[in-house]
């Protein structure tokens, strides 16, 4: 989703969201499932329901106003199956409307998607020094900061990790 600058992704500011912990009882999201294979998703598809869930989210004025607070979040239940969730400022007409309550951890980190296990790992070991039990894989969301063309032209690969604690 361009705008007039040809940006589409917002500069990603770590600070904000590294180390804080996001109260989402209230928090409103749309979601949409995906195929994967062995975790692995077929990127082409990603791109098609993100673009459907914006257009939805866009055309009923449900899309929060700070594009740096829109949460486009991916779950990975099993190893055939994704989630992607896209927060919303209320409930989207023609979409799966749900509400993904909890308290959750976020930690920023920058690297490579094949990475994640590490970072799961790291998390993990954060939130055991907090006093925090470690989630099970579905209590997991991953948010990617920029797409890939945003990605080169930043030069990081963020990726937030929300733990629910």
């Amino acid at each position: 989703m361009e705008n007039k600058n040809n940006e589409c992704c917002p500069e990603f500011n770590p600070e904000k969201w590294d180390k804080k912990i996001f109260n989402w009882d209230n928090k409103q999201f749309i979601k949409e499932t995906i195929p994967t294979l062995f975790h692995m998703p077929f990127p082409p598809m990603i791109g098609k329901k993100i673009t459907k869930m914006m257009n939805l989210a866009t055309s009923s004025g449900k899309i929060d106003s700070k594009k740096d607070e829109v949460l486009v979040l991916f779950q990975d239940p099993d190893a055939f199956k994704s989630n992607i969730y896209i927060s919303v400022t209320g409930d989207v007409p023609g979409a799966n409307n749900v509400k993904i309550p909890g308290e959750f951890m976020a930690k920023v980190y920058d690297g490579p998607y094949n990475a994640i296990p590490e970072f799961l790992k790291d998390m993990n070991t954060y939130l055991e020094g907090k006093g925090n039990k470690v989630p099970k894989n579905d209590e997991y969301f991953i948010h990617y900061a920029y797409c890939p063309k945003c990605e080169k032209k930043y030069g990081h690969h963020y990726m937030i990790l929300f733990a629910k604690i």
